[in-house]
């Protein structure tokens, strides 16, 4: 080779090490690593991670973890560092010598565990205790532990006490104020309604609930006020282990349940069994006005009542891995309920045609069915990480009757009118999704789904009258009813989501295409729903350096109106009461915006989430009079409404060995339109406190104390008074890690109640109700193996929303 080619190729192969050297220069190295919580082994996402210079301490980059935990810095010099990682509720964590050099360009931190904040001065009582709230970027995530005034009973106790809900008297649940939300139980939807699914899962089965107030496209959008979402206990640890609970109380109430799991490195089985039976007595009293053609009349009672449940489920999962990036999954469920309540009044009625008398109701209610689900998943992992492939079927029936008798008596017994009222009808469902993740590079990722979700139901209802003359109950054909519902809904969802240095943000869309048909008694004209609708979602997160964070959100959702709600014929609940549906009412629309923040003070935590919800299309129960002293109660759209508030969370230590959670929700509710085409406006600031204190009498006994204050609120035509109670707890270990005790009371000071008033041009309907208290109850709770949960290994998508589909 002559010199001067020689000379080249040496020139080319400096220039080419020279390039590479500089471009390694300028920053090809990386850091990688994942953030777990210490306690649980839980991922941490949006994580601050911060990178600095270990010789001056300057700040270099930083990032934010992603739904897994998982993060990546690059473009990083060849140096010598050190890596913050930052969490609200955590105490910061700090890695030493992290080296990128020449011959190797990644530095792997593998698995950093991070520990919640230390509340208390006596740092050995509380290390590894995991914050009861923990903010995601688009939920809250309550650890259903924590409540210890709670662990006697269901869902709806553990809901008395988290922020964004409320419960009444009734156990009717509300979210932001509305009762229309979405229940999900890990991430399917239930078969009943959201008050009576809650009633039935004992808060000893419950492992977390996910409160989503402005849930993603991923998710199906029906709810006004959002998603909650139930995550029941399963075991991740290898091996066999369980749970089991007791409990019992004053006057009719014990239960139990019973959870048993087994994993090694190929299988993994969860079956759980409960029982529960709970009765309530109660009293109260009512005033109702009305007037019908000139005429008004009066009826006051005084009564008493009495309330029980009976309900009964097993539940069974068994999941198989195939290989290393293919997993099986079984699982279903079978619940089966009794309820029965009975009222009995002492009523004084009178009149401007009629004189006073005297007269007792005494009414009777049961309900009783079954339903079962059952539904298989799988889950394709592809050679890049967090490139996913997962599908589900699901199928879902219940069926039930339930029965109304009540009847008006004279002081001596004898009767002189009634109603007695059947409802009955199958329903059952079937759901299939597919969803597709792809990650487009290490910041960024696409996702893209498909739904389907058909509904089938059918509901008889049977009427009879007693006959005075034959002293039976006589039916009437003419008001004996079938209807039936068939829906199909159709969805298609894209989302795509992108990290920014310390900047996430998601945004999407959701369209829907929904098919309604209702038959009323086999009319040859059913009522029909045929349209599409559009749900665009938007999620951002900022994380400053200080341990601050920002986040805000956009979504579309939608309330479609529940079948009862639409059947057009006349149903009696009681002597005084008639139901009336309405399949003309339209679906309700809501534009939900929200703008959180949290920090820590010191050794407190504070978070504040300011939000803003507008719903067209308003279904309101609307009250009004059927004849004399019987109202008529039915539903219609009747305008928007609007509500805009902000709830508070302090956590924080007055002295040593107590802590404090205070949590408050501060909102201004609006609502206008026009009932009977006359226009109204009426609004109400509202408030709701809770006030929980844990007090350590010692190393294995633990006080809690919980206070609840609800004040009034407004509907359209109702007005409901405040209400408030105190609970007390006394948990104590009675062999640590194995067996524990808890005493609870409820409503320790029997305040607690149900009052309310409804107004309209021709009426006025006063209801008052006190159930009993206080309720004391005794829990035992006895952990097998030592049970533990392990939730690293859950995959992040479960909570997001892709294993919908149980009850």
């Amino acid at each position: 080779m002559s010199k001067s080619k020689l000379s080249i190729v040496v020139f080319i192969v400096l220039i080419s090490v020279f390039a590479y050297s500089q471009n390694f220069q300028r920053g090809d190295g990386t850091i990688i690593g994942a953030v777990y919580d210490e306690a649980t082994k839980h991922p941490i996402s949006y994580a601050n991670i911060v990178l600095h210079n270990a010789a001056d301490s300057a700040q270099i980059t930083g990032t934010i973890t992603d739904e897994n935990g998982d993060f990546e810095l690059s473009k990083i010099h060849p140096g010598s560092y050190y890596v913050e990682i930052h969490f609200i509720g955590y105490d910061m964590k700090r890695i030493e010598d992290v080296r990128i050099e020449r011959g190797q360009r990644v530095a792997n931190l593998e698995d950093i565990y991070i520990v919640p904040v230390i509340m208390s001065t006596e740092s050995v009582e509380v290390v590894g205790e995991r914050p009861s709230i923990t903010y995601q970027i688009d939920k809250k995530v309550i650890d259903v532990d924590k409540f210890s005034t709670s662990v006697s009973g269901n869902a709806i106790d553990i809901l008395e006490n988290i922020p964004s809900v409320s419960v009444n008297i009734d156990g009717n649940v509300s979210l932001r104020g509305s009762s229309n939300f979405t229940l999900l139980i890990d991430g399917r939807p239930s078969i009943l309604e959201p008050s009576d699914a809650l009633e039935q899962i004992p808060s000893s089965t419950i492992e977390e609930i996910e409160i989503i107030t402005n849930p993603s496209v991923k998710f199906d959008p029906e709810g006004t006020s959002g998603i909650m979402n139930i995550i029941l206990k399963k075991n991740r640890e290898s091996g066999s282990s369980g749970m089991m609970n007791l409990n019992g109380g004053l006057n009719d109430k014990y239960g139990g349940d019973i959870l048993l799991d087994y994993q090694n490195g190929k299988y993994h089985a969860t079956i759980s069994l409960d029982y529960n039976k709970r009765y309530m007595d109660g009293q109260g009293e009512e005033r109702n006005t009305t007037t019908y053609e000139n005429n008004t009349s009066t009826i006051s009672s005084d009564e008493s009542s009495l309330r029980g449940r009976i309900s009964k489920g097993f539940r069974a999962e068994l999941e198989y891995k195939l290989s290393a990036k293919d997993i099986l999954n079984f699982g279903g469920r079978y619940g089966d309920r009794t309820s029965e309540g009975s009222n009995d009044a002492d009523y004084t009625q009178w009149s401007d045609n009629e004189a006073e008398t005297s007269y007792i109701s005494a009414s009777e209610r049961n309900r009783d069915g079954t339903r079962y689900a059952l539904f298989s998943s799988y889950r394709h992992y592809f050679r890049e990480k967090g490139h996913e492939l997962y599908s589900e079927v699901y199928y879902r029936y219940s069926d039930g009757d339930e029965t109304a008798k009540n009847g008006l008596l004279t002081p001596e017994g004898r009767v002189t009118s009634g109603h007695n009222t059947i409802e009955k009808g199958p329903s059952s469902g079937w759901r299939a999704k597919l969803d597709y993740t792809i990650p487009l590079n290490k910041d960024n990722k696409f996702e893209a789904g498909y739904q389907a979700d058909l509904d089938y139901s059918e509901d008889i209802t049977e009427l009879s009258e007693y006959d005075d003359s034959t002293d039976q109950y006589i039916d009437l054909v003419q008001f004996n009813n079938s209807t039936f519902y068939d829906k199909n809904v159709q969805a298609i969802y894209a989302l795509y989501s992108n990290t920014i240095n310390q900047f996430g943000f998601q945004i999407g869309l959701r369209g829907e295409y929904t098919n309604r048909i209702i038959e009323y008694n086999a009319k040859t004209n059913p009522f029909e729903i045929d349209r599409w609708d559009y749900f665009p979602t938007i999620h951002s997160s900022y994380e400053f350096l200080t341990n601050q964070r920002i986040m805000a959100s956009y979504a579309r959702r939608i309330r479609r109106p529940r079948g009862w709600q639409l059947e057009p014929f006349e149903t009696w609940t009681d002597a005084y009461n008639v139901r009336r549906g309405n399949p003309s009412i339209k679906p309700q629309y809501i534009d939900s915006y929200e703008l959180g923040y949290q920090t820590n003070i010191g050794k407190t935590l504070f978070s504040t989430e300011f939000y803003y919800r507008m719903t067209k299309n308003k279904i309101e129960h609307v009250n009004s009079v059927y004849a004399d002293n019987i109202a008529l109660h039915t539903f219609d759209n009747v305008g928007k409404d609007y509500a805009s508030g902000s709830e508070l969370l302090f956590n924080f230590d007055p002295m040593k060995k107590w802590s404090v959670n205070l949590m408050g929700n501060l909102y201004y509710y609006l609502i206008e339109g026009k009932i009977d085409n006359e226009s109204y406006s009426r609004d109400s600031f509202n408030w709701r406190t809770r006030l929980r204190n844990n007090i350590k009498l010692g190393s294995s006994t633990e006080l809690q104390i919980d206070g609840v204050y609800d004040s009034p609120s407004v509907s359209a035509q109702e007005e409901e008074k405040e209400n408030y109670y105190i609970n007390l707890a006394l948990k104590q270990v009675l062999i640590d890690k194995i067996l524990t005790a808890t005493l609870q009371i409820r409503d320790v000071f029997a305040t607690s109640r149900h009052e309310e008033i409804s107004k309209g041009p021709d009426f006025y309907l006063y209801n008052y109700h006190k159930h009993e208290a206080p309720i004391v109850m005794l829990n035992i709770r006895l952990v097998l193996n030592n049970y533990k949960p392990d939730r690293r290994e859950r995959n992040s998508d479960e909570m997001n929303g892709d294993d919908e589909g149980e009850f």
